[in-house]
């Protein structure tokens, strides 16, 4: 995956963490609502992605009339590249994490 898809999957998960209700702020620092619960509302989105593509694998294994193929197929590839791009923002998390440890002061 590339930076500039990378960047892409960032954007598209902070215009949906935007769209989402906001829970009741907390006292988190200056910044509001803060780094953590970004990735937080990301990482349980990306999980809700994932239960909707299952239940909808096991929805066209029962002939339920209302599922096609192509749409479990779509699904299941979303969510897959939804966990994809979670792992790679994790990596590039903890390459971050690991360059900041290794500086010296």
């Amino acid at each position: 995956m590339s930076d500039m898809q990378i960047q892409q999957v960032i954007h598209q998960m902070r215009a949906l963490a935007a769209r989402s209700p906001t829970p009741a702020p907390q006292a988190e620092g200056p910044a509001g609502t803060g780094f953590g619960a970004l990735l937080q509302q990301s990482v349980n989105a990306v999980s809700k992605q994932q239960a909707e593509a299952s239940q909808l694998a096991e929805a066209f294994q029962r002939n339920d009339p209302g599922v096609s193929l192509p749409q479990v197929m779509v699904s299941m590839q979303k969510s897959s590249l939804a966990f994809e791009a979670t792992v790679q923002v994790r990596n590039r998390l903890l390459q971050a994490y690991q360059d900041i440890m290794n500086m010296q002061v």
